[in-house]
């Protein structure tokens, strides 16, 4: 490790609150599925960001497309129009199936204005309804509604009270979702394909079990797809691959590549009872730099026809995965959907991401047992062969 290196992680440390356990490396730039650290060591990605890069790095149209709207604008407020925000709404609202959109800055905000537009609607309605049933493992952010949601006792406990009136069910068991359900439950949220919590997949039958349970009840179901939307688990959005739509959508992470953009978007009819001027804002959500990047990755992404790539590398992946599991004793099972998987493992995660570093892998964990691969979906199969070598020496 050189003395520049070294000099980075010294500035880094001795500057930044210490929220984030880094690995010993300085990133310097990328390029397609790959990292390269100060030293000119390269790293095959198999993180993507937390599955934000989904066009992987370096993709010369959308930096001109970005580059340009710098030099002509990249921030102005919400009180005046501007020429991209509406385009991106558009096309936002082409891809995920809904009728309105805000943008925000982040997953986490999407989730806080998804929150507060149930409670909204519920108001407007005069249903007196405020509660939210949420899932065991759940992940959805880090502010103070999204945390409330969020079912890990880990993340929440150090900051109660939380936010009231939150219950929490067990994932696919929808009885324990009826159990919890009374004339009080404003919203259900869950994530069709859970990240954080060890990528598990909901069932066809969960999914239109909630559906129907918030159809018969007037509750509105919202689905988190902040880390599975955008394409990664073959579908634009997960809950197209399921046909269940829900009242209101969140996204983030890889509709921008990068760019910190968020959203939530909800259906007509939902929009007409919810939030209204002066209910909710944003300062630097919808600006024109987030939206130009959102518009120009969703178009590379068609142009790519990126879903039915990931339809055909995720059944790759799920099949060089189910080899490694007859192959490894420590590989206990293998879950997810598209570029959205995981192998469940009894080595430790730390042990296993650290050996893969030393190896030019980059991954990461999910929940305590599970790594997660959540690459670029531009990957080939010969990066998935790559990485398969590389995990079978870290093993």
């Amino acid at each position: 490790m050189n003395e520049y290196m070294n000099e980075y992680m010294k500035e880094t440390n001795e500057a930044l609150l210490h929220t984030y356990n880094q690995f010993p490396v300085v990133l310097d730039h990328g390029e397609g599925a790959y990292l390269y650290d100060t030293e000119g060591k390269k790293y095959l990605d198999f993180a993507a960001g937390y599955a934000v890069s989904s066009l992987g790095y370096g993709n010369q149209e959308l930096n001109e497309a970005l580059k340009a709207q710098i030099d002509k604008l990249f921030h102005t407020s919400n009180l005046y129009y501007n020429t991209v925000c509406g385009k991106a709404a558009e096309d936002l609202k082409r891809i995920t199936g809904m009728d309105r959109i805000f943008f925000t800055n982040s997953g986490g905000e999407a989730n806080e204005g998804a929150l507060k537009a149930a409670r909204r609607y519920a108001y407007t309605k005069k249903t007196g309804r405020y509660e939210f049933i949420a899932m065991n493992n759940s992940f959805h952010g880090r502010s103070f509604g999204a945390v409330s949601v969020t079912g890990h006792d880990s993340y929440r406990e150090p900051f109660e009270p939380v936010v009231p009136g939150v219950k929490f069910a067990t994932f696919n068991d929808l009885d324990s979702v009826k159990a919890l359900v009374s004339d009080k439950t404003c919203a259900i949220i869950l994530e069709p394909l859970q990240g954080e919590g060890g990528i598990n997949l909901a069932t066809q039958e969960f999914m239109e079990g909630i559906r129907k349970i918030c159809d018969e009840n007037g509750i509105l179901m919202i689905c988190d797809e902040v880390q599975c939307g955008m394409g990664r688990t073959g579908s634009m959005f997960a809950w197209q691959g399921f046909g269940v739509k829900p009242d209101i959508l969140t996204m983030a992470k890889a509709i921008g590549n990068g760019i910190p953009v968020g959203a939530f978007a909800m259906t007509e009819e939902i929009a007409k009872y919810s939030l209204e001027p002066g209910d909710h804002g944003t300062t630097y959500g919808g600006n024109p730099l987030a939206c130009t990047a959102v518009s120009k990755t969703i178009e590379i992404f068609e142009k790519k026809n990126l879903v039915a790539h990931v339809q055909e590398l995720g059944a790759y992946l799920t099949e060089k995965l189910e080899e490694l599991k007859s192959e490894c004793d420590c590989v206990k099972a293998v879950k997810g959907k598209g570029l959205m998987q995981g192998i469940q493992v009894t080595k430790p995660l730390s042990e296993i991401t650290k050996e893969a570093l030393k190896e030019g892998l980059l991954i990461i964990g999910a929940g305590n047992d599970v790594i997660r691969f959540v690459p670029p979906l531009i990957i080939e199969k010969e990066h998935v062969d790559e990485m398969i070598r590389i995990l079978k020496k870290v093993l």
